[in-house]
């Protein structure tokens, strides 16, 4: 076994508080980066799919009940990164029965809410779909796929970030890889193959997602050569640990709530002035944008274990450091990416529609949001750092306040000059975020990044 982090178990747990800091996060990037791309790809493939498949209602049909899916996200993020951040920290003070408890109360937790709002939103999908700005043409297909997302709603993560937490960095980017290989072969079969439309977009989906959520339950019930193991009563939801997982993933929930409300903002906004060419235009930018920032959020990822262990370790030193490392990476790769899609606006729409009042919103919505890219990363980067080393408030503020206060307001005022208003409410309400986000990450009195020096 090697300490470099690429041998196993203890190996890469002990990696996170020795390897350099750069060398580190490059690294660990990498392969978070690998992971979360394979998701954009997909996230292009299966918009590719929908509109050559079936048509440009059927995209817009996917895209309004994209926050169906932002909401599953929202709770698997809130459980999953509050767990890392207590095992991370609980790795790193040599507390193995501690991490067990919390990675056993994760995952009970989750199944069980994921149950919960699945059966919900089956129950109740006519008036949430209408909620979520679906009328007319685009009603049926949005039902048809809604239903089955639902359905599947327990097997919405294969808990990454709990992988990430104990330094399994390859482990982590399989769960990500293998399911979304599987959407993608099974999106043309369903499609094309066997004739589904968007029910079988839908079940692409879910399959995919069967197959990370059975790798998590192996990874965490099943394999053996790990720094803990969970016991059957370790999935009995202890109260303290989850009170704690829940105040430090809360920030990550609400803002995960918020995002799903400002999508359905303006998918309703965008419905009244566009129609189903408004939507399938902003169904395309969206996919773009989710695809061309993946390395920000593989950044962000990255980010959490180095810091949650090191501040657990004591060596508040190398976790400061590999905040500042990540702000740059971030910043720099969405410049880069910004050029390219305003460069490259024209074909990258076409690609997904040759219909020309689609085309043409899509090219407009995607410069516009491409302004945005440089700056994208900041809020979610400084909100992960402080849940890493168990800080809820200054995230929860950041994450929500940016979201109620900057966004939301910013796409409600633009929104009077119509749809390029829209477009524009992007990079502006990113950017005055960003301020926030570098206040935040510079102000913050007594922040254990500074409270200790070592390393």
């Amino acid at each position: 076994m090697t300490v470099g982090g690429r041998g196993r178990g203890p190996d890469r747990v002990a990696a996170l508080g020795s390897e350099p800091v750069g060398r580190l996060l490059a690294h660990t990037t990498l392969q978070t980066t690998m992971a979360v791309a394979t998701y954009g790809i997909y996230a292009l493939t299966n918009a590719w799919f929908v509109a050559r498949g079936v048509g440009p209602v059927a995209l817009a049909a996917v895209n309004v009940v994209a926050p169906v899916l932002l909401l599953l996200g929202a709770l698997s993020t809130t459980i999953g990164t509050g767990g890392a951040s207590v095992i991370s920290r609980a790795l790193g003070a040599g507390d193995t029965r501690r991490a067990a408890g919390a990675a056993g109360t994760c995952l009970s937790v989750f199944w069980l809410g994921a149950l919960a709002l699945g059966l919900a939103g089956v129950l109740l999908i006519g008036p949430v779909l209408r909620l979520l700005g679906a009328t007319g043409a685009v009603l049926g297909p949005a039902h048809d796929y809604g239903v089955i997302i639902l359905a599947g709603a327990v097997f919405a993560t294969g808990f990454s970030s709990l992988m990430r937490a104990e330094g399994r960095m390859g482990f982590s980017t399989l769960t990500w890889v293998i399911p979304v290989v599987t959407q993608i072969l099974l999106d043309p079969l369903f499609i094309f193959g066997f004739g589904w439309g968007v029910r079988g977009a839908a079940l692409g989906t879910v399959g995919g997602q069967m197959v990370s959520s059975a790798m998590g339950t192996w990874f965490f019930l099943g394999q053996r050569r790990r720094p803990y193991r969970i016991r059957p009563r370790d999935l009995l939801p202890r109260r303290t640990v989850l009170v704690e997982i829940v105040q430090i993933g809360t920030p990550s929930f609400l803002s995960g709530f918020g995002r799903t409300l400002l999508t359905t903002v303006i998918n309703n906004l965008l419905a009244g002035f566009g129609g189903v060419g408004a939507l399938g235009a902003f169904a395309i930018a969206s996919r773009i944008a989710t695809f061309a920032l993946m390395p920000q959020l593989g950044i962000t990822q990255a980010l959490q274990p180095i810091v949650g262990f090191n501040v657990g370790a004591g060596y508040g030193g190398r976790a400061a450091r590999a905040v500042r490392l990540s702000v740059w990476a971030s910043v720099g790769y969405g410049t880069v990416t910004s050029g390219f899609v305003v460069g490259w606006a024209g074909a990258i729409a076409r690609t997904f529609t040759g219909d020309p009042i689609v085309v043409s919103e899509a090219i407009r919505a995607l410069r516009l949001l491409a302004l945005s890219y440089p700056v994208a990363g900041l809020v979610a980067l400084v909100a992960a750092a402080y849940q890493s080393v168990g800080r809820a408030v200054p995230s929860l503020w950041l994450s929500v306040g940016t979201l109620a206060g900057i966004k939301v307001p910013a796409v409600l005022l633009l929104a009077g000059f119509g749809l390029a208003g829209i477009w524009v409410s992007f990079p502006a309400g990113e950017l005055l975020s960003a301020v926030v986000a570098l206040m935040v990450l510079r102000g913050l009195a007594g922040s254990p990044l500074r409270a200790t020096t070592g390393r």
